[in-house]
């Protein structure tokens, strides 16, 4: 017979004791079992709100939550998995462009997804607009799609975490929803269980988020960074501001179709912003960039731009870039790694281009560079917009010492 109560665990906890690792052990078995009941964990949540929980508490409350199911098992999955998540906001659809574009970056992303908590919409909800989509997917089915596609978009099977399905619930009719403690051990006991190598976290701060305050944000992004890496999980945290609604639109139906257009290279610069700042962390944290020693990660950017309404564009062989703050000294380092950039993507073309050109510009100053291989070679003149012949003559020059535009 256990020597444990639902009522001593409460009261332990409402009057700000810490939780004993056998009691947090004993009251998720319990509560997943069906002993304890839901008034009595409301009551527990409530106090956790108010109380707070320490580090190693949390820890040992994330693992029993994790304890009470299953763990999955992608270790048959030759592709690195970096999953995604969202503490969520108002119009926040990322995760549908974003899962297709990290798998087109040669990830597998194994989003398990939730539905609508608080004020805030599930990417379930959004997911269920598309018709004949559906949520639940076996251990097999998630696999194989996961494996064959590189992303698959489905609710948690019933075996991962149930003890965190019915704190899920409980939590939205309980006011408790912005608990960090109970935030955070949600959200990492799912995502450890899955069996995720890496995951990248939008934690969302203002007036659309769970959590208004950016200070309150991150702390919520540190631990979930901490209980994610303790279990072995490389994880990474963005803040992200949701003052206003992310993108144009807030409805499930109409997010799905807006998040149509960013995959086709529209959308609005707020959606696409986010996006590609996550993707670009899940392919840095995978080790995917197009050269991580050299910090080249423009992978994702060019994948999103290539929507089926654009027109093909060969490997660059002049670089254009825009001075900021009127500064030409400012745009050297963008404009030599576009010219790195502009070199490998030649050679794995095999286009035979073994030089291109580089030009900053404040639109009234200019400044030409010329990369040959490693040799970086920049003029020592600056011209001048008031000489248009010799700026027009340096630029006719680079595009027609291209074998290939001359040919063109």
């Amino acid at each position: 017979m256990s020597t444990h109560s639902a009522v001593d665990v409460i009261r332990t906890k409402r009057d700000g004791g810490r939780l004993s690792d056998d009691q947090i052990r004993w009251f998720m078995t319990a509560y997943t079992d069906g002993i304890v009941a839901d008034e009595q964990a409301s009551a527990l949540a409530m106090a956790i709100f108010w109380r707070g929980m320490a580090p190693d508490e949390l820890a040992v409350w994330t693992q029993a939550m994790i304890d009470s199911g299953e763990r999955l098992d992608l270790s048959a999955i030759t592709r690195p998995t970096v999953d995604k998540h969202s503490t969520g906001g108002v119009g926040d659809k990322v995760s549908l462009p974003l899962i297709p574009l990290a798998a087109a970056c040669g990830l597998a992303v194994p989003q398990l997804s939730g539905r609508g908590l608080g004020h805030t919409g599930g990417t379930l909800d959004k997911m269920e607009a598309i018709p004949g989509w559906r949520a639940q997917l076996t251990n097999e089915e998630f696999l194989a799609v996961l494996a064959a596609e590189g992303g698959v978009i489905c609710a948690a099977g019933p075996g991962l975490a149930p003890a965190d399905r019915r704190l899920y619930a409980l939590r939205d009719t309980t006011g408790t929803v912005e608990s960090i403690p109970l935030i955070a051990s949600s959200i990492m006991s799912k995502k450890i269980a899955e069996g995720t190598d890496a995951l990248v976290l939008d934690v969302k701060f203002g007036a659309g988020a769970f959590l208004p305050d950016p200070d309150r944000g991150r702390e919520l992004a540190r631990t979930m960074v901490g209980l994610g890496t303790a279990h072995g999980v490389r994880t990474t945290a963005l803040l992200t501001a949701m003052e206003q609604p992310l993108g144009r639109t807030a409805g499930n139906a109409v997010e799905v179709e807006e998040s149509v257009e960013v995959l086709a290279g529209g959308g609005p610069d707020d959606l696409v912003e986010v996006t590609l700042a996550l993707a670009r962390e899940m392919v840095a944290l995978a080790g995917l960039d197009v050269d991580p020693a050299d910090g080249l990660t423009g992978v994702c950017d060019f994948l999103l731009s290539r929507g089926p309404q654009l027109p093909h564009v060969s490997p660059p062989v002049l670089v254009v870039v825009e001075a900021k703050r009127d500064d030409i000294s400012s745009g050297y380092g963008q404009c030599v790694a576009e010219m790195v950039a502009a070199l490998r993507l030649n050679a794995r073309a095999r286009t035979g281009v073994a030089t291109v050109y580089g030009c900053i510009t404040t639109a009234v100053a200019w400044k030409f560079l010329q990369l040959d291989g490693t040799a970086l070679s920049i003029d020592i003149a600056e011209y001048s917009i008031r000489e248009p012949d010799r700026i027009l003559g340096i630029l006719l020059f680079m595009v027609g010492a291209n074998p290939l535009a001359a040919a063109a």
